[in-house]
């Protein structure tokens, strides 16, 4: 393997014409074949030519077909760079105008309840359980879940009123 690597110059050479962002995964790809090429027995080099410049030419052509595997993908063919992707969207992106009026007229409402029913409700939209948030602050974790409840529901008054 480190004879393989010693001749990364050459692989590098022939993949420059490979896009920087996928050249180093044609680069594995080149010498994971080539390990594998070796380790079944299909390298055969030409006696008659030193060795060095043997495995050189075996790898230029490994690396070569590798390159143009890549450039042959369909995913490749079919990349298109564009410097506005969203102006090519014909529908509307992301959260409609309505939703996005509505969510911050949560968080308003949100903002304007106690800070015990602030806590407890974004408590809810954190990774932990809500048996560990209550253990987190001495409580029982059916009074955390009781306190929840009620939270929501004052939530729910705080959302009617300002609709009316």
């Amino acid at each position: 393997m480190e004879a393989l690597l010693a001749e990364r110059g050459i692989v590098r050479a022939t993949l420059a014409g490979i896009p920087k962002r996928d050249r180093a995964d044609v680069e594995q790809a080149v010498f994971i074949g080539a390990w594998k090429a070796i380790r079944s027995g299909r390298y055969r080099p030409n006696p008659k030519d030193p060795p060095r410049d043997a495995l050189r030419k075996w790898l230029h052509g490994i690396a070569w077909r590798q390159a143009a595997k890549y450039l042959d993908s369909a995913w490749v063919r079919r990349f298109i760079l564009d410097p506005q992707p969203l102006g090519l969207l014909r529908g509307v992106v992301g959260p409609s105008l309505d939703a996005q009026v509505e969510a911050r007229d949560l968080l308003r409402a949100i903002e304007r309840l106690e800070p015990r029913h602030r806590d407890i409700l974004l408590a809810v939209d954190t990774p932990e359980t809500l048996a560990s948030y209550a253990a987190q602050r001495g409580m029982n974790p059916f009074t955390a879940a009781s306190r929840l409840r009620i939270a929501r529901a004052m939530l729910a008054l705080r959302i009617q009123r300002w609709r009316r």
